[in-house]
């Protein structure tokens, strides 16, 4: 893929196609819980600020923008070394959990079914659980990368651009709009929006999906009152989702 930048064009290894163009969602400011504050551009945001309190429980910070299918990837740069119990990227629907205070530090993405996310210190959470997914990281300017391809349910996190490999699954079964996401229990922690890219699917591909996740079973595609060469697109669209369920889901 490439991009321009400051006047430049670079070429950048991104897990995006040709076809995927730019967006422009920031930190929601109707999301502000206490402990948390947004840059004037609201690209960045600020967890735990003041110096009397400082930390005393665990915040997290919304974007503006939901995605219910498509393909999406954003980046987001620590701009502060990580530190603490947990400061976290990830994931979540409008209902996920935005704040823990009465000193409640926790893995705030994750901690139950509406949210997924990814500890500086190398653990991934869903629904509660967590399972080591990654080395940790501990250093300032280290950017993690988001790549959510709603249509296959996949979630996979880069780190410096560099495959971290396969988070979660069957996010295609959420119905509801998942929402990039970011929480910290940390003093000081300073988290920036990057780049940003997203594809849609065409209505075709829309169509396909919801046939191909309706149906249990690839066979009964014959059922279908379609011409032959559909069955077999739909068929083929079915096993290439089949491949990605197989993985064991969390």
């Amino acid at each position: 893929m490439t991009v321009r930048s400051g006047g430049r064009t670079e070429s950048l290894a991104l897990p995006m196609p040709r076809t995927c163009v730019p967006r422009r969602w920031v930190w929601d400011a109707n999301c502000l819980t206490p402990g948390t504050e947004l840059s004037p551009c609201h690209r960045g945001v600020y967890f735990h600020t003041d110096p009397v309190l400082e930390s005393h429980g665990t915040a997290g910070m919304r974007g503006t923008t939901g995605f219910l299918q498509g393909e999406h990837y954003w980046e987001i740069e620590f701009l502060e070394p990580p530190s603490g119990l947990s400061v976290m990227v990830g994931i979540g629907t409008g209902r996920a959990a935005l704040h823990a205070g009465d000193f409640q530090f926790v893995d705030l993405l994750g901690m139950n079914k509406e949210s997924w996310g990814l500890s500086y210190k190398g653990t991934a959470w869903h629904g509660g659980s967590s399972r080591r997914y990654t080395e940790p990281f501990y250093e300032k300017g280290t950017v993690i990368g988001v790549h959510l391809n709603i249509d296959e349910g996949t979630l996979i996190f880069y780190r410096n651009r560099q495959s971290l490999g396969l988070a979660f699954t069957g996010l295609q079964k959420v119905q509801s709009p998942l929402y990039p996401m970011v929480s910290s229990t940390a003093p000081c922690t300073e988290l920036a929006v990057g780049l940003q890219y997203s594809t849609l699917p065409s209505l075709q591909e829309r169509c396909l999906s919801t046939l191909a996740h309706s149906l249990p079973q690839t066979d009964m595609v014959d059922c279908l009152p379609l011409p032959a060469t559909i069955r077999w697109i739909l068929k083929s669209w079915k096993d290439q989702i089949g491949l990605s369920l197989q993985r064991p889901e969390m």
